[in-house]
């Protein structure tokens, strides 16, 4: 911080912008997840009667549209800038809700509306990324990383709330007549959820605007701008001059000339699918180990709870995993060494996955209870990986990449989420056939308990010592 400013007390603005960040990865999660709340009405031979393996096509195409966007969007957004894309972000993915809505019970209008779905999600991690890069110094952006992605719990949270008393309200299959004329639960959850993101939208543009601009308002002071400047070391004037310079800018495709840009790609391509995973099966899964013979009632309870605490636990994974590497830079260590000893810490923990049919398996609830606290564990560690995950990128390239880069990486999660789901599903259909579900969920769980540390140990051989991207 600059010697002009050391007694000047620091204002904290840049957290305000984190809790925006936060408020739209929530509503991106909340609407991502209904989904995973209708797979059973979209299955029931009364409802839309489809296969696992077509639900799974339906979250593939939503997953791959998103994975595609990801490498245009990011690109966009570092043209147009973080305010604009991710308000048109917001509102492409609403629209997109509302027509879910209205697009029948066939595959082909779901998969048109859940393509359009991706498309429009695919802007809100690059453009947040972006922001966490232009408003956070390097030791903050994990941690601000952590705030903004938990989120992601926070809407699934939402989701297992409101999501099965919708459904109860609103008759899922035979419908409910309102002045509309007859609505389903399942149009009712893509509805209320589609409307919430607007509100979003509202204070987004009362109070979001760059650094330099917040400070020409007087919303930060010098002491904030300078301290979020520290990594460029430059005098307060300076940063100022040369924020309002055009950053150079490269091609996207140019950024896959650098081992950095495989290194997050192999690390998001490995372990996205994981949480794609937990996000659109977990109820289901839920629903066939445990609520077997339940009535209605006790199995919306059991799904409502149990995925509430999967969710909620991911949270402090996130937060104290994005806090971690901010510990041991405390302690003197350099950026990516802290940044990947945080990685390989938080990979061991989703290899306790393994366990997850074996708890089960155990007596009474007490089956349940082990079961959700295993996955709990592994969806926290998810969170924690993710935040630091996001973070190499703001690290190893300059802030006018950040945007193009995030969204290479995302577009491979993308691919590999879709691989993941199209393997649910097949896995599922094919054990069903054999009356031996378990059995399908227990190889999904084997795969994803050791993704993490494969991934680590292919970005360390990508990027063995930290090498800062210079664009020419």
């Amino acid at each position: 911080m600059g010697a002009s400013n050391l007694n000047e007390k620091i204002t904290k603005y840049r957290w305000t912008i984190a809790a925006l960040l936060l408020f739209s990865t929530t509503v991106n999660y909340m609407d991502r997840n209904v989904i995973g709340y209708l797979k059973d009405y979209f299955c029931d031979p009364n409802g839309f009667n489809w296969t696992s393996t077509d639900y799974s096509i339906l979250t593939s195409v939503f997953t791959a549209f998103y994975a595609g966007f990801t490498l245009i969007v990011g690109f966009i957004i570092d043209k147009i800038g973080t305010k604009l894309g991710l308000a048109a972000s917001l509102i492409v993915w609403s629209i997109a809700g509302f027509c879910s809505a209205i697009a029948g019970k066939g595959l082909p209008g779901q998969l048109a509306a859940r393509g359009l779905f991706g498309a429009g999600e695919a802007g809100n991690f690059p453009a947040s990324i972006k922001t966490v890069a232009e408003w956070f110094p390097k030791r903050e952006r994990a941690l601000a990383t952590g705030i903004f992605n938990s989120g992601s719990n926070l809407g699934a949270m939402i989701c297992a709330l409101i999501i099965p008393p919708i459904l109860a309200a609103w008759n899922p299959l035979e419908g409910t007549t309102l002045f509309l004329g007859k609505i389903h639960g399942w149009q009712m959850a893509f509805i209320i959820t589609s409307l919430i993101g607007f509100i979003w939208l509202f204070f987004w543009r009362k109070m979001y605007a760059s650094p330099n601009e917040m400070l020409k308002k007087g919303k930060i002071n010098k002491a904030e701008f300078d301290y979020i400047n520290s990594d460029d070391q430059k005098p307060i004037t300076q940063a100022i001059t040369e924020t309002d310079k055009p950053a150079k800018k490269a091609p996207w495709y140019k950024m896959l000339t650098y081992r950095q840009t495989w290194s997050f790609v192999m690390g998001k391509f490995m372990t996205d699918g994981v949480w794609w995973f937990l996000l659109f099966w977990l109820p289901t899964y839920i629903k066939q180990q445990f609520c077997v013979g339940l009535s209605a009632s006790e199995t919306n309870h059991t799904v409502m709870y149990s995925t509430f605490i999967v969710f909620g636990i991911a949270i402090i994974g996130s937060v104290y995993g994005g806090s971690l590497p901010m510990k041991f830079m405390n302690k003197g260590w350099e950026t990516y060494k802290a940044r990947m000893s945080a990685l390989i810490i938080i990979a061991f923990f989703p290899v306790l996955l393994l366990s997850t049919q074996t708890v089960a398996g155990f007596s009474g609830s007490f089956g349940l209870i082990a079961a959700v606290a295993v996955i709990s564990i592994a969806g926290a560690a998810h969170q924690a990986w993710s935040a630091n995950l996001f973070t190499t990128v703001s690290d190893m390239f300059p802030k006018s990449a950040v945007g193009a880069v995030t969204g290479i990486g995302a577009a491979a999660g993308g691919l590999g989420g879709v691989l993941v789901q199209v393997m649910a599903g097949r896995l599922e259909d094919h054990f069903r056939a054999l009356n031996n579900v378990p059995t399908a969920y227990a190889i999904m769980f084997g795969v994803c308990a050791f993704a993490y540390l494969i991934a680590w140990a292919i970005m360390k051989i990508l990027v063995p010592k930290y090498k800062p991207v210079e664009i020419n």
